[in-house]
């Protein structure tokens, strides 16, 4: 296996850009830090300098309260220390971004997560070709092929008209999924009052300052249980089993995520309505996505890299994985 280009180098606590002298998406406080989106597995606060679209830089200032930030819009670049740096649709969550990087004749990009599916939130993922492409495999099984968003929206959507006395519990995570399961729900007709959790409602502001439509959402906190009696009401995962639950009207639980492909996941959860919609890319959508880019080499993080490696090797395609630290998935719940 040929080294990595003597400019960029992968490290535990994120990939280094020497020249730039610039880390992407770096797992400790770094003076200078390229991000590509708001979960805390890729941003954190106590950095020197971000920069990451607008829509991020909210989100972090929100979360962790960065103070300290360059906007950058989706085809925009700038140069660092000789670097061409361009921020491109990820297709992940609000403001997710693959950072393209040119420098020495060489195209690298770094996608952080992203998806292939239609989103109502976010911008679609762009192909990009490259030298080297640095993909997540979050899902990088042949395993996980996730069906239509649309077929399991009607799953919910049937499972509430069915138990008009009960109400659905969705456990979606607070960044990116909550926001897509209302914004799913409104696409499918569903224009009933939705009730979210209070651990939501910020972020589902943010979402709204950036013009993305939600309807009529309340707080179910404080609400008489009769009155959420055939609604949808929305929490973080965290949420489920806990007291807060409890008060609700005989809730059937759901939990929106890729990991419900998994069945000893869903029970592991008590989720009676396992609903199978992620926000990263399924097994085909990784490897059409590489097929496409048609990299000189892949590398892999964040998931099962072996799958992947060997998918690109069988096919004469170099590939290696990488070890970085602190990839816990935290949006998948």
């Amino acid at each position: 296996m040929p080294p990595a280009p003597h400019w960029i180098e992968p490290h535990p606590s994120g990939i280094y850009v020497r020249p730039a002298d610039a880390w992407i998406d770096p797992s400790l406080p770094r003076e200078r830090a390229l991000v590509t989106h708001g979960h805390a597995d890729h941003a954190r606060g106590g950095h020197g300098h971000v920069w990451a679209t607008r829509e991020t830089l909210g989100i972090m200032a929100l979360r962790y309260g960065t103070a300290e930030g360059t906007p950058m819009a989706y085809g925009e670049s700038i140069r660092l220390g000789g670097v061409a740096i361009s921020y491109i649709p990820a297709g992940h969550v609000l403001g997710s971004a693959q950072i393209l990087l040119e420098h020495a004749g060489e195209r690298v990009v770094v996608t952080g997560d992203y998806k292939r599916r239609p989103d109502p939130t976010c911008a679609p993922f762009e192909v990009t070709p490259c030298d080297i492409f640095v993909t997540e495999a979050t899902f990088g099984l042949p395993v996980f092929r996730h069906p239509d968003t649309g077929s399991e929206i009607d799953r919910l959507l049937g499972a509430l008209h069915a138990n008009p006395d009960r109400c659905v519990l969705v456990g979606a995570y607070a960044l990116g999924k909550a926001q897509r399961i209302i914004c799913e729900l409104r696409g499918r007709g569903h224009h009933d009052p939705i009730y979210i959790h209070g651990a939501l409602e910020r972020m589902c502001a943010l979402y709204a300052d950036f013009g993305i439509e939600m309807g009529d959402l309340r707080l179910a906190t404080g609400i008489d249980a009769k009155e959420m009696r055939g609604a949808i009401i929305i929490a973080p995962p965290s949420a489920l089993n806990d007291r807060w639950s409890r008060r609700l009207p005989d809730p059937i639980t759901a939990m929106a995520s890729g990991w419900m492909r998994v069945r000893q996941r869903a029970r592991q959860k008590n989720v009676e309505l396992p609903l199978i919609i992620s926000d990263h890319a399924d097994w085909d959508e990784l490897t059409d996505t590489i097929a496409e880019v048609a990299p000189s080499e892949t590398w892999v993080t964040h998931g099962r890299d072996d799958a992947l490696v060997h998918w690109c090797t069988m096919r004469q395609m170099r590939a290696k994985a990488l070890a970085l630290v602190g990839r816990e998935d935290e949006d998948e719940g």
